[in-house]
C-alpha cells in the first residue's frame, strides 16, 4: 500500500468513528423528537441528555479530523465536493451549529416557551443534519460529483435517488444506533420502563434500516451500476457481514445483552461504510480519479502520516479515558 492509500484508510477510520459515535448523537436527538409532549417525553429526554452530554462535543473532533486529513491529503477531492455540494454542505454546517446551540440553551432556560423552541430546533436539527450528509454520500457514491472545481450540478449532485437512499438511511442509522446506545444507559439509571421503551424502538430502527437497505439494491441497480456491481462483487462478503452482524443486534436485544448488542450494532454500520469503500476503490471521484491521482505531493503524504501518527498516541488514549468515565453509572432519572 502507498502512503495515499494508508492515509485513506486513517480517513474512513475517523469517518467510522463519527458515524458510530456522532451520529449516535444524532439518533439522540431523533428520538428526542418523537419521545412526545413535555410531561411523557421528560425521563427519555432527561436520559438521552445524560447520555451525550458529556461526550457530545468530543464526537465532532472525528468530523473536524476527517475533513482537514481530506483538506490536506485529498485537496482535489475536496475541493471537487465542496464546491459542488456546497448547498447541501451548508445545510450541515448550519444544523451542527443549530443543533449544539440548542442543546446548550434548553439546558439553561427555565421558562417553558423557550425550552420548546430550543428542544425542537435540537431535535429538528438532529434529523436534517445526517441527512444531509447522507445527500452529499449518494452524490459521492453515484458519480455525480466529479473532479473539478464546481464541476458538477448544484442541485442534482445531492437531489437524486441514490443521494435520497443514502440521507433516509444515515437517519434511519442514527436512530438504530442511539437506542442500542441507550439500551444500556437507561439500565445503568436504573430505569426498567426506559430500557423495554428504547429496547424496542432499537429493533424497529434495525427492520426499518435493514428494509431500508433492502430497497436500496433496487435503487442502486437503476441509478448507480457501478457501486451495485461493486457491492455485489469485490465488497460482497463485507455486505454479508453487516447484513449478519444486523441481525445479531436484534436476536442479543431480544435477550437484553445490552453491551454485545452495542458490539453487533457497531459492526454492522461499520461493515456498510466499508463496504462502500472497498465497492468503489480505488476511485475516490467516478469515473476515474483514482486515490494516487487525488493525493497531495508525496512529501505532504509522508508528513501527514507521522503527525497524524504522533497525534494519534496522544488524542486516542484521552478519547477512551474520557469515554470510560462518562460510562460509570449514572445518577438515576425520576
Amino acid at each position: 500500500m502507498s502512503t495515499a492509500d494508508w492515509l485513506l484508510v486513517v480517513m474512513w477510520t475517523g469517518l467510522t468513528a463519527y458515524v458510530l459515535l456522532g451520529g449516535a448523537d444524532f439518533g439522540g436527538g431523533f428520538w428526542d423528537l418523537v419521545a412526545g409532549d413535555v410531561r411523557r417525553g421528560e425521563r427519555q429526554r432527561k436520559l438521552i441528555e445524560q447520555s451525550i452530554g458529556p461526550v457530545w462535543e468530543a464526537n465532532h473532533v472525528w468530523l473536524i479530523f476527517v475533513l482537514v486529513l481530506c483538506w490536506s491529503a485529498f485537496p482535489a477531492v475536496f475541493a471537487s465536493v465542496a464546491s459542488t455540494g456546497y448547498l447541501p454542505l451548508t445545510l450541515v454546517a448550519l444544523g451542527i451549529i443549530a443543533r449544539g446551540s440548542a442543546f446548550a440553551f434548553r439546558n439553561t432556560i427555565t421558562e417553558l416557551g423557550y425550552r420548546r423552541l430550543f428542544g425542537t430546533a435540537f431535535a429538528a436539527s438532529s434529523v436534517l443534519t445526517p441527512f444531509f450528509l447522507g445527500t452529499v454520500a449518494g452524490g459521492i457514491a453515484s458519480g455525480r460529483i466529479p473532479l473539478g472545481i464546481a464541476a458538477g450540478d448544484i442541485v442534482t449532485s445531492w437531489w437524486n435517488p441514490t443521494s435520497i437512499l443514502a440521507g433516509t438511511l444515515a437517519v434511519a442509522i442514527a436512530a438504530y444506533l442511539a437506542a442500542v446506545y441507550l439500551c444500556a444507559d437507561a439500565r445503568r439509571a436504573g430505569a426498567a420502563d426506559l430500557v423495554t421503551a428504547f429496547r424496542r424502538r432499537a429493533i424497529g430502527a434495525a427492520l426499518v434500516a435493514g428494509a431500508l437497505a433492502l430497497a436500496g439494491i433496487l435503487v442502486l441497480h437503476a441509478d448507480s451500476p457501478r457501486l451495485f456491481d461493486g457491492l455485489i462483487g469485490t465488497a460482497l462478503p463485507v455486505v454479508v457481514l453487516s447484513a449478519a452482524a444486523g441481525i445479531a443486534s436484534m436476536a442479543v436485544l431480544a435477550a437484553r445483552r445490552f453491551v454485545l448488542a452495542r458490539v453487533c450494532a457497531g459492526v454492522a454500520v461499520a461493515a456498510l461504510l466499508w463496504a462502500w469503500a472497498l465497492a468503489q476503490y480505488p476511485v475516490m471521484l467516478l469515473p476515474d480519479t483514482t486515490v494516487d491521482r487525488a493525493a497531495a505531493h508525496p512529501t505532504v503524504l509522508r508528513v501527514l502520516l507521522i503527525s497524524v501518527t504522533v497525534g494519534a498516541v496522544l488524542l486516542i488514549p484521552s478519547l477512551v479515558w474520557l469515554y470510560t468515565l462518562f460510562q460509570r453509572r449514572p445518577a438515576r432519572i425520576g
